[in-house]
């Protein structure tokens, strides 16, 4: 059984709208993660820096995109299946409001810390 004080078509609507979200900048950003070009004489030491800084945080954060988009999946899955909202460590209900505010998360805020 879901937590009863969540509605769960609406929990639903919300995790497939924020894996959306999630994928769609993915696609966006793919630019961003390309490989670098190490061409001394188009870009300078520096500029190349730069762009190596950047595509370093463009696969960090896409790295974080798919970690979410993996955790989306099992909250999809937990709700199908009638776990979402309990705590995978205690069983207890997670609260309400800490779920809405995060609806990844797996664990009540006792066992979370």
């Amino acid at each position: 059984m879901n937590h009863p004080d969540i509605d769960a078509a609406a929990m639903k609507t919300r995790l497939l709208t924020l894996r959306e979200t999630l994928l769609d900048e993915s696609a966006d950003s793919a630019g961003a993660r390309d490989t670098v070009t190490l061409d001394q004489t188009s870009v300078g030491r520096l500029s190349r820096m730069d762009a190596l800084q950047g595509q370093a945080m463009a696969k960090a954060e896409e790295e974080r995109r798919q970690l979410n988009v993996t955790r989306i999946a099992g909250a999809l899955q937990r709700l199908e299946q009638g776990g979402f909202g309990e705590c995978i460590e205690c069983g207890e209900w997670i609260n309400v409001k800490r779920l809405e505010s995060d609806p990844l998360v797996l664990k009540c805020i006792d066992c979370a810390e």
